[in-house]
């Protein structure tokens, strides 16, 4: 007697809907972790911006303390190049401005006079993709140690930016 077999099926690999959902798990989770991992980077490069403001507030105190003045230009304090913006780090920002102000001697106006301040003022490089951190986006530090970050639209974000 002869058994009426069905022959076997052989599974060599994976169907279309298996392929299709496998497909769609990754993306969800692409979609999920580029964007955070990208934030991530963008914040960790944001020690970039606090340490040249702070290296460039340094060397202007001791430019001052030789010259009893500040100054403007990034030769003298010892960058390699004599105009603004001045590339730091590994380039993901630029001081783009360093502003200092001349002591004023004391008039009938102003009796006590007004001390010498600086200003330094960095932005992201435009050229890499701290471009697209835009929660903090200009960094400011002057001669009074007081430190500032506005988001790209100005509003004060300081407490968010320089804090972490």
């Amino acid at each position: 007697m002869a058994a009426n077999h069905a022959p076997r099926r052989r599974n060599r690999g994976f169907t279309l809907v298996e392929l299709i959902v496998a497909m769609v798990i990754l993306a969800t989770l692409a979609a999920i972790a580029i964007p955070s991992y990208t934030n991530y980077v963008l914040k960790s490069h944001r020690t970039e911006a606090k340490s040249a403001l702070l290296d460039a507030a340094s060397l202007e105190e001791r430019y001052f303390s030789t010259s009893n003045t500040y100054t403007a230009n990034p030769l003298q304090l010892g960058y390699g190049v004599a105009n603004t913006p001045v590339t730091v780090g590994t380039g993901y920002y630029q001081i783009t401005n360093i502003n200092p102000q001349p002591a004023v001697a004391p008039t009938a106006l102003v009796p006590g006079g007004t001390p010498a301040t600086f200003t330094i003022t960095a932005l992201p490089n435009p050229a890499m993709m701290q471009v697209n951190d835009t929660s903090c986006w200009t960094w400011t530090i002057n001669s009074a140690g007081q430190q500032t970050a506005l988001t790209q639209g100005g509003a004060d974000n300081t407490a968010n930016c320089w804090q972490n």
